[in-house]
């Protein structure tokens, strides 16, 4: 089977481990949305504190880890925000 080609996202401190405001990623079918945070977890192991505050969304809902991803799919990644 294809792969599920996916556009991330990322926001505040994803976008500055990455430096870019997006990235489209190869899953395997049946892959969670949970399986893009734990890639960049994988690629940035130092944010591993935000794994638990952060949000996921997917086509502009947020969804829980074990929602199935799409091919197509925009999966945002949303960390808490500070400030004012």
């Amino acid at each position: 089977m294809d792969a599920t080609t996916v556009t991330v996202k990322l926001f505040a401190i994803y976008q500055e481990a990455y430096g870019v405001p997006e990235v489209t990623w190869d899953f395997p079918p049946h892959s969670p949305v949970g399986a893009v945070l734990d890639r960049v977890l994988a690629d940035h192991p130092h944010l591993e504190p935000w794994r638990n505050q952060t949000r996921l969304g997917l086509n502009l809902q947020f969804v829980s880890a074990d929602t199935l991803l799409q091919p197509g799919d925009e999966v945002v990644l949303i960390p808490p925000v500070s400030g004012g």
